[in-house]
């Protein structure tokens, strides 16, 4: 076989695999290891699998992950989510839907420090389903709330999905959060007003509450969330100032984040030790992913398969926005089966030079990237904020939350064409810190 064919065939392969559900790095790390087998010999192979554990496990750049993953989880885990999402109900609680608002506002606060998709849900499914379901909330907008909610983690910093693509293509981590911000907040404002428009057609889909805090209360409701603020705005802050780089303000983030739990009195033995678990867990996970991310890549390096592909793309006689609208529809049909971590690594090695090669700005590339492929996490079959959901509120079939979540789909949908038009939502921010 040539070169290229054996790249199409451990392509298919590594497809296979992440469908049959088997771990993502061992699938890259299968694939990339028997591909470089085949091309190159078993004693190179054996040597390049050694070498590339060895080098990604010691690259300090990459501390700048588990940093931020510990800081989600000292936060996620003192259990100040009910506080957050109380303070945001008192200021939009008295308005048309303004509990699903707030469960939209709290989640996107709430993913910004979890940095997890699947934690942010889960934990706003268990405090605000319930309180929805006290006021008499339909139960497919509820659902949707959280849903919709969660997806905002991929954007708001510090979004691990970033900082992969980051890692991956080699582009500014810190600018990479940066860039997020904008586009995280607009589509938070933008879910909330999908959900007040829904209501204002609908009004039986969600009954006014008879909740109306005064101006003091809204002012006392917002100390409860400032152990966010405060470590948001010096992490993030510290980055954009040119502070700290990336790593060090994860360092300072997490040892922020562990202060303020402690002060406060909310992070007990039990709950310091499942942070610092969880943490480890999910960065040898990451790790394990990003060796397999780099022999895969050797592999399909050797097979010639993305410059053939780079080559054949860039001599079409299209625009380049056709282009980027082809890869978008692959990366969305890609997301209803596979997981972001999976899509990215993937599909990278061979589209990022295909878009830098055209001119576009590889930032803005990755946050309507993980923009677009984490639409599978409400959309079917994969759906799994969906399935989460359920997996909470048992009592919410799975078909009414699918139902539920088609107008946040839409917004999503229209929140990426605003940023193909308009390319400055997301690069304004990093070129101003250039």
């Amino acid at each position: 076989m040539s070169p290229e064919l054996i790249g199409i065939v451990g392509i298919l392969a590594l497809f296979f695999l992440l469908l049959v559900k088997v771990p993502v790095g061992i699938s890259l790390i299968l694939v990339g290891f028997v591909g470089c087998w085949a091309l190159a010999g078993l004693s190179p192979s054996l040597a390049q699998l050694g070498m590339v554990g060895f080098s990604t496990a010691s690259n300090h750049s990459l501390s700048v992950m588990p940093m931020f993953i510990l800081m989600g989880m000292f936060l996620s885990y003192s259990g100040l989510a009910k506080d957050l999402f109380s303070a945001v109900n008192h200021w939009g609680g008295k308005v048309s839907g303004g509990l699903g608002m707030a469960t939209v506002g709290a989640s996107a606060i709430f993913s910004s420090i979890s940095g997890s998709v699947n934690a942010t849900t889960a934990t706003l499914a268990k405090v605000a389903l319930p309180e929805m379901k006290v006021y008499k909330y339909n139960p497919g907008l509820a659902a949707a709330c959280v849903a919709a909610g969660g997806t905002l983690g991929v954007l708001l910093p510090p979004s691990v999905i970033l900082i992969l693509y980051g890692i991956l293509t080699m582009e500014p981590v810190g600018e990479l959060l940066i860039a997020g911000i904008v586009p995280g907040v607009i589509l938070t404002l933008f879910f909330m007003l999908t959900v007040y428009i829904q209501v204002r057609r609908n009004p039986t889909l969600a009954p006014r509450t008879d909740i109306d805090s005064s101006m003091p209360e809204k002012l006392k409701s917002l100390t409860k969330i400032w152990p966010f603020a405060v470590v948001f705005l010096i992490s993030m802050g510290g980055i954009y100032m040119g502070f700290f780089t990336p790593t060090e303000a994860g360092g300072v983030g997490a040892a922020g984040a562990l202060i303020v739990a402690l002060a406060m009195r909310r992070l007990g033995w039990k709950g310091l030790f499942d942070s610092l678990e969880e943490t480890v867990r999910l960065t040898a996970m990451i790790f394990l992913i990003l060796i397999g991310a780099s022999l895969f890549g050797q592999f399909l390096a050797l097979s010639q398969v993305p410059t053939v592909v780079t080559s054949a793309i860039s001599s079409m006689d299209v625009s380049p926005y056709v282009i980027i609208v082809l890869l978008l529809i692959i990366f969305f049909i890609l997301g209803l089966f596979l997981e972001g971590i999976a899509i990215l690594v993937l599909t990278l090695p061979i589209v990022y030079p295909i878009v830098t090669q055209l001119g576009f700005d590889g930032i803005w590339f990755g946050v309507i990237m993980v923009m677009v492929f984490n639409m599978g996490v409400i959309t079917p079959p994969l759906g799994i904020s969906v399935f989460v959901i359920n997996g909470v509120a048992r009592d919410i079939p799975v078909q009414t939350i699918f139902r539920g979540v088609i107008p946040m789909l839409i917004t999503m949908v229209l929140f990426t064409i605003l940023l193909v038009i308009f390319p400055e939502i997301v690069t304004f921010l990093p070129n101003l810190m250039q």
